[in-house]
């Protein structure tokens, strides 16, 4: 038997190949990370540039690589070493991922940052659904829908988004149980990943215990940044976490998605649903459409399993009469769903069989089909 070919340079190449950055989710041939490759068998050494200096994956990287490397026919053993790129390497890469900024925004319409780059989003032929979370009042439980909601869209397959836009109560990091802040390469933020789903806040940019005092227009301009300056990588759904009530951060999201969908999270209790009417009159006069209505702790089962309406019965029904809309879920009112968003450890990843992620499951299901836009765009067909 004659033999085995020595392994070349491309075949290592092509082994790294589907290797992806875990922050960029592109491989990382194509992202040009791979610098330098020597041959001499049975060992094999490759040098990577990060992204970053002190890249916080770095060590999922290195698992990735060698893992890819030594399962080449001939190689025993991987010396691997890191670099980073250079600023004129990661504006490079910032161009490649999203563009050129003027470009974007001489070619498309739609608000931008102050660069010039165009909100995605906003553009027609972008299929990414924008879901915006609201409701009239806090503590109805607004954010915990927002998580579970998009853990379970995850969950389908789905690459999920989550913008955090309550400036003031953000929470949705801690609910994710994200724990690294973002990485930014060159102006470009990269939103950080847990249970599948990437996510911006301001909780990555002030303290827990520190007062987030703004006007109106600083607040436009900083969910401008997260809408332009973020790299979401076209995802399927971008669920925004919105403030309770009807003010400035609501208008600009209305104005910065006009394609944007509006679904309201509500109390059984008759005032909060009153109080939750307010956002999606406001949506209809900002020419937004309300697709549901979602009401959160519609009841307790208790140990007998018999069902307590702890805090009444009807008002999501009620509303969703009122603004003729479909009542998409009623969700349960279970410990560990509280608990679950106290600790990072929400309910739709730890306990997918409860009964609260079987609602969000459903909840997916309807949002994902039953709701789905009718109006299909295809960018790919034009007319000469």
């Amino acid at each position: 038997m004659a033999p085995a070919s020595p392994i070349t340079r491309d075949d290592v190449i092509e082994a790294l190949r589907p290797v992806e950055d875990p922050e960029l989710h592109r491989s990382i041939v194509d992202l040009n990370m791979v610098r330098d490759i020597q041959i001499e068998l049975p060992v094999v050494s490759v040098l990577i540039a990060l992204t970053i200096p002190g890249c916080p994956l770095k060590a999922e990287i290195q698992r990735r690589v060698s893992e890819a490397v030594t399962s080449l026919a001939g190689v025993d053993e991987l010396k691997l070493e890191f670099t980073s790129m250079t600023d004129g390497e990661r504006a490079a890469l910032r161009e490649q991922l999203q563009g050129d900024p003027a470009a974007t925004a001489g070619s498309q319409q739609g608000h931008g940052h102050a660069e010039g780059r165009a909100i995605s989003f906003a553009q027609p032929g972008n299929r990414t659904r924008v879901l915006l979370i609201a409701s009239g009042k806090g503590g109805v439980g607004k954010s915990s829908v927002t998580t579970n909601l998009g853990i379970a869209l995850a969950n389908m397959g789905k690459k999920v988004g989550i913008l955090d836009a309550d400036v003031w109560g953000f929470s949705i990091p801690r609910m994710l149980g994200i724990e690294q802040p973002p990485t930014v390469i060159d102006s470009m933020i990269v939103p950080p990943v847990a249970n599948g789903v990437s996510c911006i806040s301001m909780g990555f940019f002030a303290q827990e215990d520190q007062a987030v005092i703004w006007r109106g227009p600083m607040l436009h301009k900083a969910l401008e940044q997260f809408l332009t300056d973020v790299y979401w990588d076209e995802p399927d759904y971008l669920l925004v976490d919105l403030p309770p009530g009807t003010g400035d951060i609501s208008l600009s999201l209305a104005q910065f998605l006009p394609r944007a969908e509006v679904f309201v999270v509500t109390t059984p209790n008759q005032a909060a649903q009153r109080v939750a009417q307010r956002s999606a009159f406001m949506s209809h006069k900002v020419n937004l459409e309300v697709k549901g209505v979602i009401e959160n702790m519609s009841w307790f089962t208790g140990d007998d399993n018999k069902r307590y309406e702890l805090f009444g019965a009807g008002g999501g029904q009620e509303l969703a009469d009122r603004l003729e809309v479909p009542l998409l879920a009623q969700i349960p009112l279970v410990s560990k769903l509280r608990e679950g968003g106290d600790h990072g450890r929400p309910i739709m990843a730890v306990d997918p069989d409860s009964e609260a992620s079987k609602v969000f499951e459903s909840l997916a299901a309807r949002v994902d089909t039953e709701l789905a836009p009718t109006r299909r765009t295809h960018p790919e067909l034009k007319i000469l």
